[in-house]
């Protein structure tokens, strides 16, 4: 996937979950009929992670119609379309599924420069409650992973500001942005059969930001 290409999270799950083979495929999410084309051929899947995203930081006041279609493109839409092909092929083969949305803690708390980004979030995070609740009856889990900063290119780039990092890190008890295994080994927990009892849940990786 384009906005996932050389993206280290996807690279290390991808590694993890090796036996579950699938070839890559590079496309453009906010393209549907490129997206339908693409995957529509390429199951059948058992298990689904979106992780592409897109972090626009802008004030409030300063927000574009650019940033704003970008961001809904590959947040949401992508999301959107994505889970409903993987859905449809996992429903035609009548085996159980698993989802798991890549969200974050923005989608629960307001950061400023982030109005875009935290409203995306938190519309996944509901999208993926009514995605539990409908694929539920047909055995596919949905759940979202919301990290915290999470030391990828992305994260380093948007807190690379030694004073912003400080001022975030501050208000994480556990004293630390995430790893990138903190994040793939909550997603794997999810996918697996550990977590079969678990749909419509957000499991927050945020060093107890949230509690602060």
């Amino acid at each position: 996937v384009r906005q996932c290409k050389h993206h280290s999270l996807t690279m290390r799950m991808t590694g993890s979950l090796q036996h579950f083979y699938s070839p890559p495929l590079c496309l453009d999410l906010a393209d549907w009929e490129a997206t339908e084309a693409a995957l529509g051929p390429a199951g059948p899947f058992e298990l689904l992670v979106n992780n592409a995203a897109v972090a626009l930081l802008q004030p409030f006041l300063e927000v574009t119609r650019e940033a704003l279609d970008r961001s809904l493109d590959v947040n949401l839409r992508a999301v959107l379309h994505v889970s409903q092909i993987v859905a449809r092929q996992m429903i035609a083969q009548g085996v159980p599924g698993a989802i798991v949305n890549v969200s974050s803690q923005a989608s629960q708390r307001a950061l400023r420069d982030h109005a875009v980004y935290c409203c995306t979030k938190s519309a996944l995070d509901m999208l993926s409650k009514v995605m539990a609740m409908e694929l539920g009856p047909h055995k596919i889990r949905v759940n979202t992973v919301n990290p915290t900063v999470v030391m990828t290119d992305m994260g380093r780039i948007n807190w690379s500001d030694p004073q912003k990092s400080a001022a975030m890190i501050n208000r994480i008890p556990l004293g630390k942005f995430a790893e990138v295994d903190d994040v793939v080994n909550s997603i794997l927990f999810l996918l697996s059969d550990k977590s079969a009892m678990t749909t419509g849940s957000s499991l927050m990786v945020d060093g107890g930001f949230l509690v602060s």
